[in-house]
């Protein structure tokens, strides 16, 4: 399986491709398949994302997960307090004030 990740261009944060838009949950990451690097193409020069990149995933009943470490952090956030991790269910996590 191969998704598409890379960061939302207003606001920085990682953004994961659902087959139509782009979500800050990577449980709703879509297969993109060999149309990943198409897919990343366009909506760079569309200007919705900055940086994107297909990845290597592992479909699990829970939604993709990330074969690298590197994405796993990225798409569940830091690694040093479970308190911070983002929780897709959370209707706040996408409303933080820094």
């Amino acid at each position: 399986m191969k998704i598409l990740t890379g960061n939302d261009l207003p606001t920085g944060d990682v953004v994961w491709w659902t087959g139509s838009d782009w979500s800050r949950h990577v449980e709703e990451a879509a297969d993109v398949d060999e149309q990943g690097e198409m897919i990343a193409r366009q909506e760079e020069a569309a200007r919705r994302v900055n940086a994107p990149y297909v990845i290597e995933a592992t479909a699990t009943p829970q939604g993709p997960r990330p074969a690298h470490i590197k994405d796993r952090i990225r798409a569940l956030g830091p690694t040093v307090r479970a308190d911070l991790t983002l929780k897709p269910a959370d209707p706040d996590a996408g409303n933080w004030v820094i």
